[in-house]
């Protein structure tokens, strides 16, 4: 009898690439998760993964047995949406992954306010990044994403998925402080040519989008320093190293040095939630995205300046 527990170990690793992930993902120590996957290699008298670098390889038998938990973790789930159901009320795990700025600017005060609401209800968050989180619902390595996209980088929502939308997230120019722009009114995009941008690492959200604005307008960016926390884009602005757009979700106040210019038009970002259609009835889930539209106005009627 193979054991759900150390199928789901095997998944989380196919879905999150490292058995380190793995563990962050589960709430495990990866020793647990390697020892949950030996376990099942002798239960199978199979090999399961091999080392590869730093890193491991799931062989071929691996792979069945994924896509034969990833079967089975469907069918648990719908079992346990139904008994939630009949309960009517938000109980047992609810695994979130929101990007950066969410996880800072919006989750503590939905998780919070669902703690206080539902006792029963044991919702844990994880950072990840939108092009990767969309895919960890859909997979069934989380229960819910707080995702986003841009006005001309639409998120793409694989089959499967339900969505809600929770708001409109607004972006700033920032520049440093004695910057022509910085006694603007308002900046045009097409003016935007000639500047040292500082922005988010490539295969990032915002990173892709700055590209396609700046080219849409004529220009090709020159993008001068990279970072992944939006603090160190504003600090590096603040050091008069460049220039940076930055959606004002989780930005925090802003420091000397740095001014705040609107672009015309103003860019915005629409914030999503996602969920498997096989979960849509489960009552966690809906109250979930019910405190988030809540929690949402409160967040966007009061943006750091």
């Amino acid at each position: 009898m193979l054991d759900l527990q150390r199928l789901r170990a095997l998944h989380a690793v196919s879905v999150h690439g490292t058995v380190g992930a793995a563990a962050l993902a589960l709430g495990y120590t990866p020793s647990a998760v390697s020892q949950q996957i030996a376990k099942l290699e002798r239960e199978t008298r199979t090999v399961l993964l091999e080392r590869e670098g730093r890193g491991v390889r799931l062989t071929d038998e691996a792979r069945q047995l994924v896509s034969a938990a990833q079967e089975l973790l469907a069918i648990v789930e719908r079992a346990e949406t139904e008994l939630e159901e009949r309960r009517g009320r938000p109980a047992g795990r609810l695994t979130v992954a929101a990007f950066a700025s969410a996880a800072r600017g919006l989750m503590p005060g939905v998780l919070a306010e669902l703690g206080r609401r539902h006792p029963a209800l044991d919702a844990r968050l994880s950072e990840v990044d939108p092009h990767l989180s969309v895919d960890l619902v859909a997979k069934g390595a989380v229960d819910l994403a707080v995702a986003h996209d841009w006005d001309i980088a639409p998120l793409p929502a694989p089959p499967g998925l339900e969505q809600a939308v929770i708001g409109d997230d607004l972006c700033d120019l920032l520049v440093p402080e004695g910057h022509p722009f910085a006694g603007r009114s308002a900046v045009r995009r097409e003016e935007l040519g000639g500047e040292r941008w500082i922005c988010q690492p490539p295969g990032r959200v915002c990173h892709d989008w700055l590209l396609r604005t700046l080219r849409t307008a004529g220009h090709e960016p020159d993008i001068v320093h990279q970072a992944d926390e939006n603090p160190t884009l504003v600090a590096l602005v603040a050091a008069g190293l460049g220039v940076a757009l930055i959606p004002r979700l989780g930005r925090g106040p802003l420091p000397a040095g740095v001014v705040e210019v609107p672009l015309d038009p103003m860019p915005v970002r629409r914030l999503y939630a996602l969920w498997r259609t096989g979960a849509a009835r489960r009552p966690a889930i809906a109250e979930f995205v019910r405190v988030l539209g809540e929690q949402w106005p409160k967040v966007a009627a009061h943006p750091p300046r």
